[in-house]
């Protein structure tokens, strides 16, 4: 379960979140006349999904697209609620991941109500399932589906747009098996548990404590034993690789970080929502991709 946690690195950009809220991901589910299906997603990750389903047929208002804001903590509001009510379709991570959507999910009427955790069915719990490559093209399957019902002439096409960006999904599953293929058994240490599934399908083992991620992911103190354990597996080189959730920094992760660094030892950073620049779900992965197949040569 992700921390209830203030992202301070990215402090200055929350007071902004509000005001820009409305205005981003197209404009969202309030543009009324535009003709097109309103769709209201919890995160711009599965709003950028459901873009590359949809198309031109959809606007899609993401709730949390900012990198500052904490799914955990947010405070829906009133032009939240609107969007909801006039939405068609509703996507949601699930999982305990995104609870605050469970108000705008029962003020939204009929509207067609997707959960990402229940569609990927991983058999795990861990909630990041948008790193679940196999469970996202699974639920741009149903997002294809559910709009297709929406908009009956359009259905093919919402199939043609899921399989397409289905096969860029497969072809990154395929290079991380290939990444796990040419580095067998390699261990690899995260600050929290965010790219789990990542790490699975690049068949790397994860060899952080567990009361290390547990208590950055908890916001909790993380027991010295747990933090020696982990700075060793860095002083010593057990571990190849270490895995960084950029939007949580604190005092320890950035030391361990800066230990890794310094140790010749590849820093991965990873997130939780689309970075400030990335504008689609695809490239975004494909950047990080990249980045752990650089961090193991």
């Amino acid at each position: 379960m992700s921390s209830r946690r203030t992202r301070s690195v990215l402090a200055a950009a929350s007071a902004l979140s509000v005001l820009a809220l409305a205005a981003c991901s197209g404009g969202g589910a309030q543009s009324g006349g535009s003709g097109k299906i309103e769709v209201v997603a919890s995160t711009d990750v599965w709003g950028s999904v459901v873009n590359a389903v949809g198309g031109d047929k959809v606007e899609v208002k993401s709730i949390i697209h900012d990198p500052s804001a904490d799914p955990h903590s947010y405070e829906t509001t009133a032009d939240d609620a609107l969007a909801a009510k006039d939405a068609k379709l509703l996507l949601s991570n699930g999982g305990g991941y995104d609870e605050f959507f469970g108000k705008l999910t029962a003020q939204a009427g009929d509207a067609k109500k997707l959960v990402a955790y229940d569609i990927a069915a991983t058999g795990d719990e861990n909630e990041h399932v948008w790193y679940d490559l196999p469970g996202v093209g699974k639920v741009a399957d149903q997002v294809a589906a559910q709009l297709g019902e929406l908009e009956p002439a359009s259905k093919q096409a919402f199939t043609d747009n899921a399989t397409a960006f289905k096969a860029k999904v497969d072809a990154l599953e395929k290079q991380l098996g290939e990444l796990g293929a040419a580095h067998p058994g390699t261990k690899v240490v995260v600050t929290e548990p965010v790219a789990h599934y990542l790490l699975q399908s690049a068949k790397l083992t994860d060899a952080t404590p567990k009361a290390f991620s547990d208590a950055v992911e908890n916001d909790t103190d993380v027991p010295a034993g747990a933090v020696n354990e982990y700075q060793q597996l860095i002083a010593t080189k057990q571990v190849k690789a270490l895995i960084n959730n950029a939007q949580t920094v604190t005092p320890l992760t950035q030391d361990v970080v800066g230990q890794a660094k310094a140790a010749g030892i590849g820093v991965v950073d990873v997130t939780e929502t689309l970075p400030l620049g990335a504008t689609d779900y695809i490239g975004w992965m494909t950047g990080e991709v990249d980045a752990l197949a650089g961090a193991l040569k």
